[in-house]
């Protein structure tokens, strides 16, 4: 069975390896064109490229999916399958091409969190549970027929960097199992409409945007810290720490824990000791800051954030 892999993230690399060491033909992979990064603004390839190369894989780039030229060297590759682990929206005209479909491997357990962001969007949301499904690719976005899913916990505390990497390693070894269904022409098909009554509430999982990361103190603790774990560590929540003088800092939050109970101080002032601890009096708890970065700054711990930048009375956030 020839595979075609497109991928572009460490997310995809996962799946990638396990279908190499279980001896799969992978005749193509198709990633992300290389793109500038960094104060130098250096080329840099993605790390599905990386791993290709570093295996001898054909790797293609293209710019546009429906290309022409892109299009016909994808149909000389004469794939069976094709796999799709966090890429982009394929026309159907390329998810169409090969005789025994296209699956994609998500990070929710769908229908559930449909979108770009699951992962993430789950965490923020406080749910107790996420997961990963795979299934055949159709005209209308992360909607098509189901082939297996897998579930998984989500800790208290547990930010979605965390549960990225856990869902990294189930959904490899999803790709696998549903590679090896496919093989065997025995594998499910379940419609998602099936998954769907009038007491499901359907959640999405839209793009995350820079606006979407501002911590807003007026809500309750427990959204307050799921909304920043959340995001951590990418694309990182953050907020403004405003001195009495008027002076702004902004800062971005990446460990935080929770106390709820009865707030004596005002709300949305800094309560520190100036050396072990930073905690926000919000409206029915506090949140204990544990890892935060500075503009130009790096990423440390709230001591040795302290030691440098000692928050002291009447400072606050926003």
């Amino acid at each position: 069975m020839k595979i075609v892999f497109m991928g572009t993230p460490d997310f995809a690399v996962e799946s990638l390896d396990i279908l190499v060491k279980n001896k799969y033909t992978i005749v193509g992979v198709i990633t992300a064109p290389d793109k500038p990064a960094g104060r130098g603004q250096q080329l840099q390839q993605s790390a599905v490229k990386q791993y290709a190369l570093a295996n001898g894989l054909k790797t293609l780039q293209p710019e546009k999916l429906k290309d022409p030229d892109f299009l016909k060297e994808l149909a000389s590759l004469n794939a069976d399958l094709q796999i799709v682990v966090a890429f982009r929206m394929l026309p159907e005209v390329v998810w169409n091409m090969p005789r025994l479909g296209t699956f994609n491997l998500h990070g929710s357990l769908l229908p559930q969190y449909r979108g770009a962001a699951p992962i993430n969007r789950a965490v923020m949301n406080g749910e107790k549970e996420t997961g990963v499904s795979t299934f055949f690719l159709q005209q209308e976005i992360d909607t098509g027929k189901i082939i297996f899913r897998e579930s998984t916990p989500i800790g208290e505390n547990e930010t979605a960097g965390e549960v990225h990497d856990r869902l990294m390693k189930i959904g490899s070894k999803l790709v696998l199992k549903t590679v090896q269904a496919i093989e065997q022409n025995n594998y499910p098909q379940l419609d998602q409409a099936e998954l769907i009554d009038n007491s499901t509430a359907i959640k999405n999982a839209p793009k995350i945007f820079k606006d979407d990361c501002k911590v807003n103190w007026n809500q309750q603790v427990d959204e307050i810290h799921n909304h920043i774990r959340g995001l951590s560590p990418y694309p990182t929540a953050f907020t403004t720490l405003i001195a009495p003088g008027g002076q702004q800092h902004i800062a971005k939050l990446f460990l935080t824990e929770k106390e709820r109970g009865a707030v004596k101080e005002p709300l949305y002032h800094i309560v520190s000791d100036s050396k072990t601890y930073l905690k926000i009096p919000v409206k029915d708890g506090y949140i204990l800051i544990k890892e935060l970065q500075l503009a130009g700054k790096k990423r440390m711990g709230i001591q040795e954030f302290l030691r440098g930048f000692p928050v002291g009375k009447d400072w606050r956030v926003d």
